[in-house]
């Protein structure tokens, strides 16, 4: 069952090493909009409140970064971390011009080392995400639970719907500045290099978040994150290992980012056919198996940094395909913008002023095609 599936890649993705690339890494952030729908919520009053117990914890139980980095039985391994996210958050601030407000100046210990899990959804046949509405952020095509049961109870009740679901876990979020977020011990197990993509990753929302636009907020924030942390260790850091490091993961983030949209087309033409459901269900099945072969002899062997494994078509579903959708859309484009730009703080002002109220990705079009007859038709649209 698709269920059991999801269970499967769950508990694969806390594995260590060598993880096929249909894993989300535990140290991916969860979307920004996690407290929001925690707090404020039109779901049952029963994932309101147990949401809201949560996060009523994890805010009473912070302490200052500052204290514990001073305090003399702080373990040397987490003192060095936390004055990494120190320096990360001062960096994101000063240099990136960010809006870190409060956030990132007090640790929780958490007593497990998945924070939350993340439902999503999309029809068996559509690539189209199963979304939640929410206030303040809108309609997002995500669910998160802390409780790990109810996230897979609601995983099977959605496969039993004929959803495809994919369940995953996160170590962090964003409140959007409505509290002051703390970083959770959950974050702090991760290497240097994905503690400041993940730290600038949420700062970047707290700073910009169009409500509604989930998938241009991710993948916006996933651009800052990891170009932010280019510049924080090649130059602000100075470290040549990290900052080959972090050079290496961006350029994977879009060689995968590519692969990954590649696959969309095919599915796409399929879903749109007049064929039965057996049939179509076998012809998703190759699509896929062909996908994974590409992988293996074309797409593994462009990859630096060797934090992608293999593909499993058995483990892919829409849900998988969509999810991706949120981190990994027009990274090449956003690319292209800072180059043009000159450096990240100039590329990242040009998108939040030019976006406004408006829409992120036409804001992104107008920058890179600023043509008056290109202005006017993105405004058609």
């Amino acid at each position: 069952m698709k269920a059991a599936r999801s269970a499967a890649v769950t508990r694969r993705q806390n594995e260590p090493h060598r993880r096929p690339v249909d894993m989300t890494r535990r140290t991916t952030p969860w979307t920004a909009s996690a407290a929001a729908m925690t707090l404020v919520s039109a779901c049952s009053p029963g994932y309101v409140m147990r949401a809201g117990w949560e996060e009523a914890k994890i805010l009473s139980a912070r302490r200052p970064i500052q204290e514990v980095v001073h305090d003399t039985t702080t373990p040397a391994d987490l003192r060095d971390k936390l004055r990494l996210v120190q320096h990360a958050r001062e960096f994101a601030e000063r240099k990136l011009d960010l809006e870190p407000g409060d956030a990132f100046t007090s640790f929780v210990e958490i007593e497990r080392d998945t924070l939350l899990m993340v439902v999503n959804a999309a029809p068996e046949f559509e690539l189209r995400w199963k979304t939640w509405w929410f206030p303040i952020v809108g309609r997002v095509p995500y669910k998160g639970y802390f409780d790990f049961g109810k996230a897979r109870r609601e995983a099977e009740k959605l496969d039993s719907q004929g959803y495809d679901t994919w369940v995953r876990p996160s170590s962090a979020f964003s409140t959007l500045g409505w509290f002051p977020d703390p970083l959770m011990s959950t974050t702090l197990s991760a290497d240097s290099v994905s503690i400041v993509e993940t730290v600038i990753h949420e700062i970047t929302h707290s700073t910009f978040f169009p409500a509604g636009q989930a998938r241009f907020n991710e993948s916006f924030a996933n651009f800052v994150g990891h170009r932010g942390a280019i510049s924080f260790f090649c130059d602000a850091e100075a470290d040549e290992g990290l900052c080959e490091e972090a050079r290496d993961r961006w350029f994977d983030m879009r060689v995968f980012g590519r692969f990954f949209h590649s696959m969309l087309d095919p599915l796409e033409a399929l879903y749109r056919s007049a064929l039965p459901a057996d049939e179509m269900r076998a012809e998703k099945q190759r699509i896929l198996r062909e996908a994974a072969n590409r992988f293996e002899s074309e797409v593994q062997q462009q990859f630096r940094s060797g934090r992608y494994g293999g593909l499993d078509p058995e483990r892919v579903n829409n849900a998988w395909l969509l999810s991706r959708m949120l981190y990994y859309t027009r990274l090449d484009d956003m690319e292209i913008l800072y180059e043009r730009s000159g450096d990240l703080t100039t590329a990242v002002r040009q998108v939040i002023r030019e976006t406004g109220d408006g829409d992120g990705w036409e804001a992104l079009d107008r920058l890179l095609d600023p043509r008056p007859e290109r202005a006017g038709e993105t405004a058609a649209r």
